[in-house]
């Protein structure tokens, strides 16, 4: 059953990706609010569709569309390309996945079913990436775009950098 975020501070926190948690109770939580998003939308969670989006949420890293094929054949759910890229775009679709282009990768969405444009802060170091809100700067675009007379109409904000854990080691 969902909970309020309010009253776990790792899931509304921007770093949870970089920060040690709970990942079990962070994947579950984020599963069940996917599975009711999904049912509330009309849409049909299949069982690849779920797996797929088990598999995303078996870490905070981004997985290419082979990745998680591998996994799916291996698993039994087949190995032609469109078994996976189906399912990966359903999760796009229906706001349960991201598609992290620098990567050319897929992450599960950690706020399924909220109105966010996040930023991806992604770690050259360690592949992790975390979604960050980002009001401010989407703003400031909007606002650079309106005064060129120009209207934003998606946009797909993605910073590299290196995590906590890897400054540390590489110190």
């Amino acid at each position: 059953m969902p909970h309020d975020h309010a009253d776990c501070p790792g899931c509304a926190s921007p770093d949870l990706a970089f920060s040690r948690h709970d990942h079990s109770h962070c994947a579950a939580d984020v599963l069940t609010r996917a599975e009711a998003l999904a049912t509330a939308q009309g849409a049909r969670l299949t069982p690849v569709r779920k797996r797929v989006l088990e598999i995303l949420l078996e870490s905070h890293k981004a997985m290419g569309a082979y990745d998680v094929l591998q996994r799916l054949a291996a698993e039994g759910y087949g190995n032609q390309p469109p078994v996976a890229y189906r399912a990966l775009e359903f999760l796009v679709d229906q706001g349960l996945a991201h598609r992290i282009r620098r990567l050319n990768a897929f992450a599960a969405c950690m706020h399924p079913g909220e109105a966010h444009a996040p930023a991806f802060l992604i770690c050259r170091g360690c592949d992790t990436v975390a979604e960050s809100p980002v009001a401010e700067v989407r703003a400031a675009l909007e606002s650079a775009a309106t005064a060129l007379g120009f209207v934003i109409e998606r946009s797909n904000i993605e910073a590299l950098g290196l995590c906590p854990a890897c400054r540390s080691a590489a110190a």
